[in-house]
């Protein structure tokens, strides 16, 4: 057995994370570790690998080819990691290429002058990153799936016995999760042995050969991963897999009025003036979610940066209620700033990491709508309670928090703003199935009963298809009509009003396919 892990125990503070853990590993073989946010999946994958976190204490026996990860030195691990959030364990001030090399001269002999070069660009191919420009990057200038799969070329330049994989699909389109899915088991044919920490069941199903199923710390369903996901065992494992099918929430009304719009918005970043936007055009009503879709590195995050004000934009224009809205953030009033709010794609990074959840979601409350600290604070208590994230989780610093609960307490801390036009950048992706449901649902209400228009960044064609009224497709950093239809989308309008005629884009929901 490459992994040995007999009577795994896991507490901090007084509080028992997981329980009672056992199972093994063989090489070559795939377990995939799938639960709700902070069952203890991320608790497992640091103990695999000999970092459990500050003030957590683990007793048992965790073995990688035969070393005892829990009393031995961090370098000693035999053991590589892809993490859920890559921009934590890159180093934002050394280019890719620096870091790289450093990693391929410490694991292996060096035979030659290009042995260096050629392991890296193996490992590079093999992550999707062929482009040799990517090596003078430095990882801000990469999308968060451009950071994921650089990772990912880290962990193949280590060498290692055991990679332990959590979340590696997050933000990703489906051609890389395709990608992903082929390096895993490409990992696991070349004699390492692969943990899986996974939300994406769909993932799950294509690569995985076994399937542990946790719920508050415990192990409650183990098997064959086709045996687990086609006839589960236990109610916790059925409503996970339940809760993958959602029905698509209302249609928004055709002929509100448009709530928010771009009109040839440009953006150009370094001293070339390289384009990551050109000449993009949108609109969203009121009470519509408008799905934003393309590959990773399409220009996707960078729209969504730019309505937000995070981006300042080198030509074009943007209007609220038509009335123009600076482009540039800091150029926005309070009021404006309220109005539109961000939902960031990495939620652990964008807190502070000494504050308390509750108190950041209240902080929002107190800056951008004038309440008092008391109001403050019950307001944010009622809406993480909303989003599944009780007091006691609440009170917690982030570095505390999984990372699916962290993206529900990023959602909170955008809504304590009340704001009119909801930015969303891929904030299912490190869910759940259920709780991907009730922060869905969620969203749905505040679109139907609230009238919030909402501009969705996924990758998840099931999460469009759920809530978008239409779809905005970018390639190359440009915008191209969609023509995708749905039936039922369609007869619900049919039903209400004739459709009036569309500008730039078409009607519809997605079908579930993404070039």
């Amino acid at each position: 057995m490459t992994v040995t892990v007999t009577g795994l125990r896991a507490e901090a503070a007084g509080k028992t994370l997981v329980d009672g853990i056992d199972f093994t590993v063989d090489a070559g073989r795939i377990l995939a570790v799938v639960g709700a946010s902070g069952s203890g999946k991320t608790t497992i994958g640091s103990a695999l690998l000999g970092a459990v976190k500050p003030g957590v204490t683990a007793t048992g026996t965790v073995e990688v080819a035969g070393v005892d990860v829990l009393h031995c030195a961090p370098g000693e691990v035999p053991a590589a990691y892809l993490p859920q959030h890559p921009a934590a364990v890159l180093n934002p001030v050394r280019r890719v290429g620096g870091v790289l090399t450093e990693i391929a001269n410490a694991h292996g002999p060096k035979t030659n002058d290009t042995w260096a070069t050629e392991r890296i660009a193996d490992a590079m191919r093999r992550a999707g990153l062929d482009d040799p420009a990517f090596l003078r990057r430095f990882p801000h200038q990469l999308s968060g799936g451009q950071q994921q799969r650089l990772v990912l070329a880290q962990a193949f330049l280590c060498e290692a016995r055991l990679l332990v994989a959590d979340e590696p699909t997050t933000g990703q389109d489906l051609g890389n999760r395709d990608r992903i899915a082929a390096e895993l088991r490409l990992a696991a044919a070349g004699g390492m042995a692969v943990v899986l920490l996974s939300h994406d069941l769909g993932l799950v199903a294509t690569v995985a050969d076994d399937l542990l199923v946790l719920d508050t710390g415990r192990i409650v369903e183990r098997g064959p991963a086709p045996r687990v996901l086609t006839e589960p065992r236990h109610d916790h494992t059925r409503r996970l897999l339940a809760a993958r099918t959602t029905r698509p929430a209302p249609p928004g009304d055709p002929e509100a009025p448009i709530r928010i719009a771009g009109r040839g918005l440009a953006v150009t970043v370094g001293a070339r003036r390289t384009r990551l936007l050109d000449d993009v055009d949108f609109e969203a009503r009121q009470g519509e979610c408008l799905a934003v879709l393309g590959a990773s590195g399409s220009g996707k995050t960078t729209l969504a940066r730019t309505v937000a004000g995070l981006q300042p934009a080198a030509a074009g224009e943007l209007r609220l209620d038509g009335a123009a809205l600076p482009v540039r953030g800091r150029r926005r009033d309070r009021a404006e700033r309220a109005r539109v709010q961000y939902v960031f794609q990495d939620a652990r990074a964008s807190f502070d990491e000494h504050r308390s959840i509750h108190d950041q979601v209240a902080r929002t409350a107190i800056r951008l709508r004038g309440l008092t600290r008391a109001d403050a604070a019950t307001a944010a208590t009622t809406l993480l309670a909303d989003l599944g994230l009780p007091a006691e989780t609440a009170a917690r610093r982030p570095g505390r928090l999984s990372g699916g609960q962290l993206q529900r307490a990023a959602l909170a801390r955008a809504l304590a703003a009340e704001p009119e036009v909801l930015v969303c950048d891929e904030i299912t992706s490190g869910l759940d199935a259920i709780a991907r449901k009730g922060v869905l649902d969620l969203l749905a209400s505040l679109k139907g009963q609230g009238g919030m228009t909402i501009l969705l960044i996924t990758h998840e064609p099931a999460v469009a298809e759920h809530l978008a009224d239409r779809v905005l497709r970018i390639a190359d950093g440009r915008a191209a009509e969609d023509q995708l239809s749905d039936s039922r989308s369609a007869k619900s309008r049919d039903e209400r009003r004739p459709a009036p005629a569309r500008h730039t884009l078409t009607s519809g929901r997605t079908t579930g396919r993404e070039e």
